[in-house]
């Protein structure tokens, strides 16, 4: 009796996992790139944000506000976000800044709160809190106050 040994055919295996490759790791990648940017442009390129003409930041992400005259975001000790780049604050944060802010440009507190209340976000229904996006509040600030906020004009 004579013994056969088996070969191993790697062809079918290889060809596979290179038909894979190429469909789950480029093609699919590329459609929906290419779906997202035709049908949805702005949200496909991080819903960017300009002032005069620039990219200033993104409504997706927390921008770094450092200086007093403007509001900004969370206070990790306070109001821990998952991932720390959450560009919202709530409410109460922001009615918290409104004082500091006042003092540093010269507009009244009750204007600053009617901006805050203007850029109010909810969630959905009635989970959640209130909350504001911080860029946006800031972008409204200097365009709407350009003695106070004159540099970042343009």
């Amino acid at each position: 009796m004579t013994e056969q040994k088996e070969k191993w055919n790697f062809k079918p295996i290889i060809g596979l996992a290179l038909v894979s490759l190429l469909i789950c790791g480029l093609f699919y990648p590329f459609l929906i790139t290419g779906i997202g940017q035709v049908l949805f442009p702005n949200q496909a390129n991080g819903d960017q944000v300009s002032l005069n003409g620039q990219i200033v930041g993104s409504n997706l992400i927390a921008q770094n506000f450092t200086l007093p005259i403007f509001f900004h975001t969370r206070n990790e000790t306070a109001d821990p976000s998952a991932s720390g780049v959450d560009p919202d604050i709530p409410l109460q944060d922001a009615y918290s800044q409104v004082s500091g802010i006042s003092n540093a440009t010269g507009i009244s507190a009750d204007a600053l709160t009617a901006i805050v209340n203007q850029n109010q976000e909810g969630t959905f229904w009635i989970f959640g809190n209130a909350y504001i996006n911080v860029l946006r509040v800031n972008l409204q600030l200097i365009k709407g106050y350009p003695a106070e906020y004159g540099n970042f004009t343009g």
